[in-house]
């Protein structure tokens, strides 16, 4: 089992960056692969980022491409998301994700955060 803990949401401006952070434990050493995924109010879940364990297979999702970058550190037992050039739309909860499998579909992913609040004011 692998247990995720995200930090760094909070509340910014439109243009501004912020920075996300993902802590893993447990099975943290093992080559999983992590993504992030964020979810508005009554909206479906959305993938952001996802990152192979060796960190070679890097995919975005078409709303944040040169605005975000994922990127873990060289233990694998952490994940980063830095966003730049934020806008109103990107207002969610992001989530950390993390599995054997490195995919861009929510249910592909076994183990999950509780996320962390991201809001971008206009």
């Amino acid at each position: 089992q692998v247990q995720l803990v995200e930090s760094g949401g909070g509340w910014v401006q439109a243009g501004d960056s912020l920075s996300l952070s993902c802590a893993a434990s447990g099975r943290a050493y093992n080559p999983y692969a992590m993504g992030w995924f964020r979810q508005a109010p009554g909206k479906e879940r959305e993938f952001v980022a996802a990152i192979s364990w060796s960190g070679a297979s890097i995919f975005y999702g078409d709303s944040v491409k040169g605005r975000f970058t994922i990127s873990r550190g060289n233990a694998k037992n952490a994940m980063y998301l830095q966003m730049n050039s934020l806008k109103p739309e990107d207002t969610a909860v992001y989530y950390c994700a993390a599995d054997h499998t490195l995919s861009v579909y929510p249910t592909e992913y076994r183990y999950w955060g509780q996320g962390t609040q991201v809001t971008v004011s206009s």
